[in-house]
């Protein structure tokens, strides 16, 4: 999903090309338009692609939740722009606009064997807001992709887990670790349903369906936490934890089935080339 090319420049800005507009969420479009502007501006010819990718890309943007991620393609990093840019950036924040992911086209060429993973998701799922789209000629390299699966599930776990010591244990930091773990953890299950060749999925609901029996596994802890992330359960003091620990038992569980998947030569099948 991308659009056609809008030319980069500075002065007052490229406006956001027609067939990304159209697909826009409708409350991003000011935003959008402004920080298109201000970082021609600030990063002028050095500015390539402005893309937007995360889940106002794949059509799941929530108004007042849901942040905004965009990849700047750039020639060149320059600490003199970054400088600006960091400046400009604590007012683009209150706007839910995360920092930019800044890659030179070299570093972009290399997502596909380094990062399968994001790549995949990155070419399948982004909007292209201005200049041309550096994702066309872009194919991630599949055959790394179950190795990568597995990595970043057990790493997920990992990650949490710790955070969660370092928090205190406390209800408020599983309130806070959980969407931040589930938001990662559904990049790694598109990639998986791509190599258990699953039918794309419209919607991460979708595509909680289609795992479930495909790697035989009960994921109602992780569509609780789609909906903690969603705003859509407000557990108490009490249940919190009791729902962290269900969530972090469904990916050790998932880590277990996808390294035993690997195991038996069952990712992947199909598309064992790029």
């Amino acid at each position: 999903m991308s659009g056609g090319g809008t030319p980069m420049g500075a002065g007052a800005g490229p406006a956001v090309n027609e067939a990304a507009g159209r697909l826009l969420p409708e409350e991003t479009r000011p935003v959008l338009r402004a920080f298109l502007a201000e970082a021609a501006e600030i990063f002028g010819p050095s500015l390539e692609a402005v893309i937007l990718y995360g889940s106002a890309a794949r059509g799941e943007y929530l108004p007042g939740r849901s942040n905004l991620n965009l990849l700047l393609l750039v020639a060149a990093h320059e600490v003199g722009r970054l400088q600006r840019y960091a400046k400009a950036h604590k007012r683009w924040s209150r706007e839910r606009i995360v920092v930019p992911l800044l890659l030179t086209r070299t570093e972009l060429e290399a997502l596909p064997s380094l990062f399968p993973l994001e790549c995949l998701d990155l070419v399948e799922h982004h909007l292209l807001l201005a200049g041309d789209d550096p994702f066309t000629a872009l194919s991630p390299d599949l055959r790394r992709l179950p190795e990568q699966c597995e990595r970043e599930v057990r790493a997920n776990l990992l990650r949490t887990r710790q955070r969660f010591v370092e928090g205190g244990g406390t209800a408020e930091a599983a309130l806070i670790l959980i969407p931040l773990s589930v938001t990662s953890l559904l990049c790694c299950l598109r990639g998986l349903a791509r190599l258990l060749d699953r039918a794309p999925a419209k919607t991460s609901d979708d595509l909680l369906d289609g795992l479930q029996d495909a790697v035989g596994l009960d994921l109602a802890p992780i569509r609780d936490a789609l909906r903690l992330k969603r705003g859509q359960l407000t557990p108490g003091q009490c249940e919190a934890p009791r729902l962290f620990d269900r969530y972090c038992g469904a990916l050790q569980a998932l880590a277990e089935r996808v390294a035993r998947l690997r195991a038996e030569g069952r990712l992947g099948r199909s598309g064992a080339g790029t």
